[in-house]
């Protein structure tokens, strides 16, 4: 039995601010050249018309929602969310980005990868395949073999057309995975 770790007095002793600046962060302007893609990122970020009109947009605006991004071992910082935001300000003239730095492991941040990108309207079926795998991929590192509340997680994106993913186990004890129709 290892000894339980005791909670700092600061951490006691916080304030209701420094509490929700650690879990949401600050936002921060990064020059765009210390900014890197996320590895593997299955969205394409295309220089199509909807590009235009965010290029568009911050020029007249700025950025108006910071990327997501975290630090990488070398100091520089992989975005998480926020390529087309970073593609947009290249176009756009500018040398920086606003975003805000999070702590995430590699799960973590493909998860929020994924969420960020999967409202998007022009996703193509091959991309957001790649991205449910990923995010599933990283669902099943981060809880072990996927239980019926990680099929909930996993579900919600899954949910076309009023179907869901549904895990459970048989009257024998075995682990299934089945795909339940209309609710």
């Amino acid at each position: 039995c290892r000894p339980h770790p005791l909670t700092s007095l600061d951490d006691l002793f916080s304030t209701e601010e420094e509490r929700s600046k650690d879990v949401v962060g600050t936002v921060v302007n990064i020059p765009l050249s210390k900014l890197h893609d996320f590895p593997d990122h299955p969205f394409k970020v295309r220089d199509d018309e909807k590009m235009e009109e965010t290029v568009e947009s911050v020029k007249a605006y700025g950025v108006l929602v910071p990327a997501i991004v975290r630090q990488r071992p070398d100091g520089e910082y992989e975005i998480v969310s926020g390529h087309r935001r970073k593609r947009a300000s290249e176009l756009a003239g500018l040398s920086e980005l606003p975003a805000i730095v999070r702590d995430l492991d590699d799960d973590a941040a493909t998860i929020i990868m994924v969420d960020s990108n999967l409202q998007r309207e022009n996703i193509l079926p091959s991309e957001r395949a790649a991205a449910y795998k990923m995010k599933l991929e990283a669902i099943k590192r981060r809880a072990g073999r996927p239980t019926k509340e990680n099929s909930v997680q996993v579900g919600q994106n899954f949910q076309r057309n009023g179907s869901q993913v549904g895990n459970h186990f048989d009257c024998n004890g075995k682990y299934t995975s089945a795909h339940v129709g209309q609710m």
